[in-house]
């Protein structure tokens, strides 16, 4: 019975969150300038169904994975040395998952959280571990854009976040030595049979006993999130965050032509930032040295607010709104950091 007034209380949640998500969107058709019915739909209804598909998938993947024992096979690729950092098998099998889709990942790893296989330590260490799969999963699509663009300077600038990511993520190993030695790490026996049709029954068993308790706690963070988040870029706070974070990083640092490539380019969108490199590079406006440092400036005042902006519901979603903001927020401060030390370097170290 308790049960069953925990599901209702869940459900009464999510109509409550459609309820705000709708004042929201009416305040803004009544009050806000090129806010339609017609915006709504195309801007916040289909790639918010959108989102909501793809977070569903990763948890029916994270489900299959795990109900048919395949997280056992997965923890073997990078098991050594997840049991180093005090992470364990678990972890490691939402690491390989990562490589294929973030989203499963981040399921998984909140299912074993919440089913007490790992600890909250874990499950952000394990989560910031995922940059390294996360980066190597969007490299394709950045590469070729990015190399046509600016040329050298792009494998530069590929070369300085690599050895950023390769920077943090030793730390994050190492720390995870020190910091978890001793801690439960949720190993998974990797004796055993392939998954048999009694594994996808469990998975069938899992899926219709969590999946919508799941689907409607998400859905219940993610909508009126992203709309909200939706609402305050319309207003132009990202734009404004970014362009101040610009000049005040500009104007210390490098030369006033790099102006153009972080504010352009970054706070409008991913690719400007590389053609507005591109052009001024061609130009001799900036050299190769000039142009990787102005990207990476580029990279470190707007990617952190463009992730809060894209990621932030996903996050509040999957997680909770707590919990998924200071992971996300943690994460871009480490990602931030060893930018800002491999730039550092770079620019004292090569002529």
């Amino acid at each position: 019975m308790a049960k069953h007034h925990r599901g209702k209380g869940g459900y009464k949640k999510l109509v409550i969150s459609l309820g705000v998500t709708a004042g929201m969107i009416a305040a803004g058709l009544v009050w806000m300038d090129g806010v339609t019915p017609m915006v709504v739909a195309t801007r916040i209804g289909k790639p918010l169904l959108r989102l909501i598909c793809f977070i569903s998938l990763g948890l029916v993947a994270g489900q299959v994975i795990e109900s048919t024992g395949w997280t056992r096979y997965l923890a073997k690729v990078a098991g050594p040395l997840f049991r180093f950092a005090g992470l364990g098998d678990r972890c490691s099998a939402a690491f390989t998952t990562a490589f294929v889709s973030g989203v499963a990942s981040n399921s998984m790893l909140y299912g074993f959280y919440t089913d007490g296989n790992i600890s909250r330590r874990q499950l952000f260490m394990a989560n910031f571990l995922n940059q390294f799969p996360a980066y190597f999963l969007h490299l394709p699509t950045t590469f070729f854009i990015v190399i046509p663009l600016v040329g050298k300077a792009g494998l530069v600038y590929f070369g300085l976040t690599f050895s950023a990511l390769i920077l943090r993520s030793v730390f994050l190993v190492a720390l995870g030595h020190v910091m978890l030695d001793g801690e439960k790490v949720g190993e998974i026996h990797v004796e055993g049979k392939e998954p048999t049709a009694k594994g996808w029954q469990a998975v069938k068993d899992g899926i219709r006993k969590r999946f919508p308790k799941r689907v409607a706690t998400i859905a219940t963070w993610v909508i009126p999130i992203y709309v909200a988040v939706f609402f305050v870029h319309r207003l132009g706070f990202f734009d404004f965050m970014n362009e101040a974070l610009a000049h005040l990083a500009v104007s210390k640092i490098m030369p006033v032509e790099s102006l153009s490539v972080v504010v352009l380019g970054f706070t409008a969108e991913f690719t400007s930032g590389f053609a507005a490199a591109g052009a001024l590079l061609d130009a001799g406006v900036l050299t190769v040295k000039q142009t990787a440092l102005a990207l990476i400036i580029g990279n470190i005042i707007a990617f952190p607010i463009r992730a809060v902006r894209h990621q932030l519901p996903r996050y509040a979603g999957i997680f909770s709104p707590v919990m998924g903001t200071q992971i996300l927020l943690i994460g871009q401060f480490l990602r931030i950091f060893s930018l800002m030390v491999t730039g550092v370097l770079f620019y004292f170290l090569v002529p």
